[in-house]
């Protein structure tokens, strides 16, 4: 019976992580992309917005 005990929190964990995988997978492309894709655009544009603004022209 020490077997069963020992070995049901790594198939636990195991199930859970393939679960993450899954879901992780699942969530790539499709509508997901697109909006994860703009997100991205628009952090980046502010980014170098902000990083042009304060020093103006370094000549």
């Amino acid at each position: 019976m020490d077997y069963v005990s020992a070995l049901v929190p790594p198939v636990v964990m195991a199930v859970f992580f393939i679960a993450l995988i899954v879901t992780i997978v699942k969530s790539q492309g499709g509508d997901n992309k697109a909006k994860e894709d703009a997100a991205v655009d628009a952090a980046v544009a502010r980014a170098e917005a902000a990083r042009q603004a304060p020093g103006g022209s370094d000549n």
